[in-house]
């Protein structure tokens, strides 16, 4: 299997139609081999989903070869299978496969500079130093850590025998490719303990022996006939060493506004957090993309929160590895669904679980109870809730990318999880008052989504400090009346703000107003407001309640 074999079918060109095909063949076949390469997934983690992320990340890659102008040019379709592999990558196997087709694109763009700006075709020296550059960049990606037994060893292979046979011609070149891949896979169980234990041959190995196959039958027409490799444990489960549990997600995400030294401190930081570091770097900024950044780790919010220390992160891709705890199959819910409303306060608490909602409370000791709350600890509560379906309302107390983290983490464990945006109690009290557990899902999502976006909210604080803002200079001890991010009310306590608050608010009607009182306020206030609303504002109902959060002396709502 390992000797180059005659081809007498006649050589088509490696032309950019060629190569757009290519791409198409390799999804095609990737689709076929699927569930093949999956079942042979156990490194670095065993979550068999190497082919479906080979699967996505080619798809991606054919995706943006498509929209590129057919022409003759083989330079821009290979740049453009670079690109769209890049934004697409998934996982640690989709990573490098995106670095396999940047080396196609830097070598093939180098090409075409010395041919005078247009490249018609790659010849087989060509295609055998993109082979070998794919090898130095994937390397490049891992920090420069060279694992034996892994797709780059397989790579490496496939590239010394493009290279050595490309006198010989692409047809040559290619065979000798996938035959030297062959060996080099067959070897991998030799090389990596977990292999060898499992009984397997690398699983992205398996897969790039599918683009080097596919490669051939683009240009020959001719797919070679490969064996199909099954996992074989060569030890009794008895005899090999429990394995250690690891990282919990899977981190990945774009990272433009980043430079060669950012990349390099990034790479730094997320080795801290966990293992698998692989940051890839695209063939040419123009798209923005910059880098793609991948990592296990147990802290998927830190992961994200360290790339936007270097860069503008984007398209946060985040996983639970495993699959999850063998304790939560499909039907172990207690019940149907549930709503896991994040507050702060005792009287919060009380109140939102008196209307049925679980409650997950902010860290008491956190000085920002807004960024208190991690993915992980999301992510228990929507488990604890016992429920297969989950209605998240944040309430303003988690930051966005522990949130999106820690309900696709959830989602990762089959649960179905739905987060609102509320971005303070007084809208998830909004969204609580509408939902029917007996509705559809989707009904209820909507119904409560409407229900948020209908309710005008708003806060008081006091004022630290004298500084300007949209409504005029205020002095410490102020009242504030904020809407969104602005103060829109500077008055001379918060019972006037809270006043000059709720009449804006109620400029544009509304039936009622929720108040919820802080920590250290005065409970007197609740009756003055009332009064207020009694007299400036008829037909108005205004109920508050005393819940004891921290930060804003006031969280106002109408609806």
């Amino acid at each position: 299997m390992g000797q180059v074999s005659d081809v007498d079918t006649p050589e088509r060109l490696l032309d950019g139609a060629a190569l757009r095909d290519w791409a198409h063949t390799a999804v095609s076949d990737l689709i076929t081999h699927i569930d093949e390469i999956n079942r042979l997934n156990v490194f670095p983690v065993a979550d068999s989903d190497t082919g479906t992320n080979m699967l996505f990340t080619m798809r991606s890659a054919l995706a943006e070869a498509n929209t590129e102008a057919r022409s003759g040019d083989v330079a821009r379709v290979a740049a453009a299978l670079s690109v769209g592999a890049l934004n697409g990558a998934r996982g640690n196997s989709g990573v490098i496969l995106s670095q396999i087709l940047r080396g196609i694109a830097d070598v093939t763009a180098d090409a075409a500079a010395r041919a005078g700006g247009e490249l018609r075709d790659i010849d087989a020296a060509v295609l055998g130093s993109a082979l070998r550059h794919g090898v130095d960049l994937a390397l490049a990606s891992m920090g420069g850590r060279e694992v034996a037994g892994t797709i780059v060893s397989v790579l490496q292979a496939a590239a010394a025998a493009a290279q050595q046979h490309a006198g010989e011609g692409l047809v040559q070149a290619i065979t000798a490719a996938g035959d030297a891949a062959v060996i080099a896979l067959e070897k991998t169980p030799e090389q990596l303990d977990v292999l060898g234990d499992a009984g397997v041959v690398d699983a992205g190995g398996r897969g790039l022996l599918v683009l080097l196959d596919a490669l051939r039958s683009t240009i020959t027409g001719q797919a070679p006939a490969r064996a199909v490799y099954e996992p074989s444990p060569r030890r009794p489960q008895a005899d090999v060493a429990p394995e250690q549990p690891g990282p919990q997600f899977e981190v990945m995400y774009l990272l433009g506004e980043c430079d060669a030294d950012g990349a390099d401190a990034l790479r730094e930081r997320l080795g801290q957090l966990g293992d698998s570091v692989a940051i890839a770097t695209s063939a040419a900024d123009a798209s923005g993309a910059g880098y793609s950044v991948h990592v296990h780790t147990d802290d998927a919010g830190a992961a994200v929160e360290a790339g936007l220390a270097f860069g503008r992160p984007r398209r946060i891709q985040i996983s639970v590895l495993n699959g999850g705890p063998a304790g939560l199959p499909p039907g172990s819910w207690t019940r149907e669904r549930a709503v896991l409303a994040v507050v702060d306060g005792d009287g919060a608490a009380e109140l939102f679980a008196g209307e049925g909602a679980c409650v997950l409370r902010p860290d008491s000791g956190a000085a920002d109870p807004a960024t208190a709350v991690s993915a992980q600890q999301l992510l228990r509560a929507v488990v604890d809730t016992g429920a297969a379906q989950v209605m998240v309302l944040p309430n303003g107390y988690v930051a966005a990318e522990e949130l999106v983290a820690g309900c696709t983490a959830a989602i990762g464990w089959g649960i179905d999880v739905v987060p609102l945006p509320t971005g303070s109690m007084v809208q998830g009290l909004a969204a609580l008052a509408v939902h029917e557990p007996d509705r559809q899902a989707v009904d209820d999502g909507y119904t409560m989504a409407r229900a948020v976006g209908a309710a005008r909210h708003g806060s008081v604080r006091v004022a630290t400090e004298r500084a300007l803002t949209w409504a005029g200079t205020c002095e410490p001890g102020d009242g504030l009346g904020i809407a969104g991010d602005e103060v829109l009310i500077v008055a001379k306590d918060i019972a006037s703000a809270a006043i000059g608050l709720i009449d804006l608010l109620l400029a544009a009607g509304g039936e009622l107003v929720t108040v919820l009182v802080g920590a250290g306020v005065d409970p007197a206030l609740g009756d003055a407001l009332q009064q207020h609303v009694h007299d400036q504002h008829p037909g108005t109902e205004l109920a508050t309640y005393h819940t004891g959060h921290r930060g804003d002396a006031l969280l106002i709502g109408v609806e």
